[in-house]
């Protein structure tokens, strides 16, 4: 089972993600993708670690998510991935090493790299025989940004997270700490969309 976990900063994804791999009874593999860049983020991961039970297994894998998972993720486990948002960025940042020097050609070149790694991480994930919970920003709600890279970077996320939902068995939104399960609401993938069958 692939489950979603959409929000914005600090609405609660990870809390849920980790309470649904607690309560799931089985062996939990923490995937994180984040670097240690600087003394406040290394601080920040401490922390994070220290909150996950002992038992649980944690996996570091900033890049090559897919191919990690399929060594590292034990058959019936309980995998969740911190997160899309982060591996999209960092996948961007070795792409794109230059962000004042951006091209259209390099930025599709870069986007297109994300979407093709996103559906082979969705593949693997349905394909898995225990259950798979995937963190994500909703980036799509705020002003275009002003500059390439974070317009390269929102358009890369969201085509990642629209992979992953088409996919997913269950998706869940959140904001301030409450989620909203999309999929028992009805929700539908844009390409099942009928508009007759709607009203």
């Amino acid at each position: 089972m692939l489950t979603l976990i959409l929000g914005g900063a600090r609405s609660g994804k990870s809390d849920l993600a980790l309470r649904m791999a607690r309560e799931s009874g089985r062996d939990v593999l923490f995937v994180a993708t984040m670097e240690p860049g600087d003394a406040e983020m290394r601080a920040r991961i401490a922390k994070h670690r220290a909150q996950r039970p002992p038992a649980w297994r944690t996996l570091e894998e900033p890049l090559e998510l897919t191919d990690a998972l399929r060594h590292a993720a034990a058959p019936e486990s309980f995998v969740v991935v911190d997160c899309i948002t982060v591996w999209v960025a960092n996948l961007l940042a070795r792409r794109l090493p230059d962000p004042d020097a951006i091209v259209p050609p390099d930025a599709d070149a870069a986007t297109d790299e994300v979407a093709q790694r996103a559906r082979e991480f969705a593949a693997w994930s349905v394909s898995y025989p225990g259950h798979v919970a995937v963190v994500s920003n909703e980036v799509g709600l705020g002003v275009v940004p002003a500059y390439p890279l974070g317009r390269v970077f929102r358009d890369a996320l969201g085509s990642a997270n629209r992979t992953l939902a088409q996919r997913a068995d269950r998706a869940y939104y959140l904001v301030a700490g409450l989620a909203v399960e999309l999929t028992s609401l009805g929700a539908l993938p844009v390409h099942t969309f009928d508009g007759d069958r709607q009203r």
